[in-house]
């Protein structure tokens, strides 16, 4: 019998509610394959900054550097919102955990269930067959570059006050381009063959050295994969009118995390898609979506993103591949009968079939 630790995360909002699911999901798969999984509660986000004033508090970081594995549901809420940049936030805690375990690459598949394709937005044949990969740079760029706020000469602002000045830097490193773009060729080669690398080059200079350095790795060690260069700005209206010619989309941080939400509403719900933020080491697995705090504590969050981020796990961390495509499996079998929660419901839902967090994850559950 194997054994596996695990670091959960819960955060705030519907955090605590999902991650109990996935938790009951990741329970069934360790009876159904003789595996043991072992778990150490930890606080991250605006539960951390209220219980330690740190959005990661330094035992946190511990517990997660001694698992095999981390799952985080999600972070922060309006009661921590602040413009205050000497004020904690809860999203702090999310980024210093990625630079900490090094997690320099963030996977967000994004695959259409059948059943749900009325749950888009978009008409069925243009979403019909999508199944693709966004390969997120995740430690650099705007969100880890130099940064500054200060007042500047005076004359500049409203009735002659000093104005106020912000810079942000965005900075990436040759290495950690290269690094990306390996990642990205590699699923390209377990998948269909096919990279679209997303840049800014005709305006910035970290763009077009991206550019170089993603050419120069495929050129070198990848040129049976395919790769096309796309602008972000047209990449953007490229997922909404035509999304189909994506396999594999690899993208430096911003640019990552703005078109993975937007790749995300393909699928016609945020509670549809996991990630996996992945590095040399421990690695972390949690939902695209956000904390939704209007909703927390009322048992209606969509907890399948959650589980889906278990099967993830279970694949990436773990090696467990068939027990990953079981999760997928037993998903797809409760969305094919019919049951829903409300956020991916639709007006052809019947009531009975409409059902919260505990009893969708029960659902999944009875399917494995």
């Amino acid at each position: 019998m194997s054994e596996f630790n695990v670091c959960l995360l819960a955060g705030d909002g519907i955090g605590p509610e999902i991650i109990a699911e996935g938790v009951k999901v990741l329970n069934a798969v360790g009876e159904k394959y003789g595996t043991t999984f072992k778990y150490t509660e930890a606080l991250i986000g605006g539960c951390a900054i209220d219980a330690t004033g740190s959005p990661l508090p330094e035992q946190t970081l511990e517990a997660a550097k001694a698992s095999d594995a981390v799952l985080l549901a999600a972070v922060g809420g309006p009661k921590w919102d602040t413009t205050d940049s000497t004020k904690p936030r809860p999203e702090q805690g999310l980024l210093a955990i990625r630079k900490e375990l090094g997690l320099y690459t963030n996977l967000r598949p994004v695959q259409i269930f059948n059943a749900l394709a009325g749950a888009s937005t978009l008409k069925p044949e243009v979403i019909d067959g999508v199944d693709l990969v966004i390969v997120r740079e995740l430690t650099g760029g705007l969100y880890f570059g130099q940064r500054n706020r200060y007042y500047d000469e005076p004359g500049a602002g409203a009735n002659g006050a000093p104005g106020q000045r912000a810079v942000d830097t965005l900075e990436y490193r040759e290495y950690e381009v290269e690094r990306i773009a390996r990642q990205a060729f590699e699923a390209a080669r377990t998948r269909r063959g096919r990279v679209h690398s997303i840049d800014k080059a005709n305006v910035l200079d970290t763009s077009r050295m991206w550019r170089e350095v993603v050419h120069r790795i495929h050129d070198q060690e990848y040129p049976d994969v395919e790769l096309i260069d796309m602008l972000v700005d047209n990449t953007a209206m490229q997922l909404i009118n035509w999304p189909k010619q994506f396999d594999v989309v690899v993208t430096e941080n911003m640019f990552g995390d703005i078109l993975s939400d937007e790749a995300a509403q393909i699928t016609g719900s945020l509670g549809m898609l996991a990630s996996a933020s992945l590095g040399d080491g421990v690695s972390l697995y949690e939902p695209s979506h956000g904390s939704a705090p209007d909703i927390a504590g009322k048992g209606i969050a969509n907890p399948i993103a959650q589980i889906l981020s278990v099967g993830m796990m279970l694949q990436y961390s773990f090696g467990m591949t068939e027990a990953a495509a079981d999760i997928t499996r037993a998903i797809t079998e409760v969305l094919d009968e019919g049951w829903r929660t409300g956020d991916i419901k639709d007006d052809t839902t019947p009531a009975e079939k409409v059902v919260g967090t505990v009893q969708m994850g029960d659902l999944i559950v009875s399917h494995l």
